[in-house]
């Protein structure tokens, strides 16, 4: 029995004497340039799942808010767009923001190819697919302002523009490497790249378009609630729901690897001021509206969730806890106001993206310095202003050439009937008075 006990003993010391050898020393260790790769490509591919159900996210969001009697088009415009923006972002919008020189403007009209090596960190493929999800977003912000009044083709057709041309130009100047990088702008995750462009683009043809026929009166007053009620609170939740889970690959893949335990940790921390941030502004919507307008506006503090969330993308990794708290609750606080002041300007944002996406992402992008020293607030309000005024201006002439040649809205006979009927032939809901 003792000679068994020697002989288990011994090696089992010598086990835990390496062990404690290794720990003492894994601060000053890596795993192999392989491993790493194949770490940071699971990354990009798991928190891509989770961005690419975010469309699932929006589609429901979009379908509850809007009336019953356009529901079935918001399908059918989610998944146009997603599989618009793939398809153009492989032709030459990678290229566009990829191929851009260092400091420059714009890259190249060439499709996506695969040039995968260990040395560059992940698979190439696994990049074009995190990227590509991200600029579909971008295009979703706008499907739910402009709906119910919009036809499905032209809205495909800027789709391809927006997802093609627009985005990429503004996504190459900071993370393709061009003038903006070189500025020393910083924007982590897109809260001005991603949201306030897709915002922009969207309030450019929200005023093209005009609003919902009798959604306000001759006195800027608001038209009946009835005929504008949302079709499914229920439903909207569960997009918010969905959002805020896809949310968390959204920021926490921004991180771009997980090889080492630095960026385990960057990532944990990513996601721990996402949640909060989209709490936060959950919670302040819910005080705005409760102490200024009398009741708790549900409507209101969903959006506030994706106005927490879109104001911490700009710079998850940063903040302390409380800090993502406060800058998620800023954000939310800006979409109930942001509403209030669309509604004044009679805009329709049938969604309320434009609050949500453009306002919130400009105050998340405004915000870096206070968290990130290594940043200015002169440099990131020249980013929010070059980038959204190019895609405003754009976006604006793009919705006008298109209102002047192919029509971009709906008769108002067809806008009667509902867009379900008009637009795909579906029927699914009740006619009432």
């Amino acid at each position: 029995m003792t000679k068994l006990i020697k002989k288990i003993s011994v090696p089992l010391f010598s086990l835990i004497f390496l062990l404690n050898m290794s720990s003492a020393g894994m601060a000053e260790t890596t795993v192999s340039a392989e491993i790493g790769f194949i770490f940071n490509t699971l990354l990009f591919l798991i928190c891509g799942f989770l961005v690419f159900f975010m469309a699932c996210g929006f589609a429901m969001l979009e379908s509850g808010m809007v009336t019953s009697k356009s529901v079935s088009v918001i399908c059918a415009k989610n998944i146009g767009l997603i599989s618009i923006a793939g398809i153009m972002f492989w032709m030459f919008g990678y290229n566009l923001a990829y191929g851009i020189p260092e400091g420059g403007y714009i890259g190249k009209f060439i499709p996506w190819s695969d040039s995968s090596a260990v040395d560059t960190g992940y698979s190439d493929g696994s990049d074009w697919y995190f990227q590509m999800v991200f600029c579909a977003t971008t295009v979703s912000i706008v499907s739910g302002t402009m709906a119910e009044r919009i036809k499905l083709w032209p809205f495909f057709l800027f789709a391809a523009i927006l997802s093609g041309i627009i985005y990429p130009i503004v996504m190459g100047w900071q993370w393709g490497g061009g003038w903006l990088a070189a500025a020393g702008f910083s924007d982590f995750a897109g809260s001005t790249l991603v949201h306030s462009t897709g915002g922009a683009a969207a309030l450019a043809g929200a005023m093209i378009i005009g609003p919902r026929l009798g959604r306000f009166t001759k006195s800027g007053a608001p038209a009946p609630i009835k005929p504008f009620a949302a079709s499914s609170i229920p439903l909207v939740t569960v997009g918010v729901f969905i959002l805020w889970l896809g949310w968390f690959g959204f920021n926490g893949g921004s991180q771009l690897a997980i090889g080492t335990a630095d960026d385990a940790i960057a990532v944990s921390t990513i996601f721990l001021n996402t949640f909060l941030a989209g709490a936060g502004g959950v919670m302040a919507a819910a005080t705005v509206t409760r102490l200024n307008f009398g009741k708790t506006d549900v409507v209101q503090m969903l959006n506030g969730c994706i106005g927490g969330l879109v104001a911490i993308t700009a710079e998850p990794l940063m903040p302390s806890p409380i800090a993502a708290i406060l800058i998620g609750g800023v954000g939310g606080v800006i979409v109930v106001y942001g509403t209030k002041l669309l509604f004044s300007l009679k805009i329709d944002d049938v969604v309320g993206a434009i609050p949500a996406h453009l306002f919130a992402g400009i105050w998340g992008t405004l915000a870096v310095p206070i968290t990130n020293p290594d940043t200015s607030f002169g440099t990131q309000l020249l980013g929010v202003v070059s980038i959204n005024v190019f895609v405003f201006v754009v976006a604006l002439i793009v919705w006008s050439i298109m209102k002047a040649t192919i029509g971009i809205r709906l008769s108002k006979e067809a806008e009667t009937k509902g867009t379900d009927v008009t637009e795909t032939g579906v029927i699914a809901y009740a006619i009432r008075d």
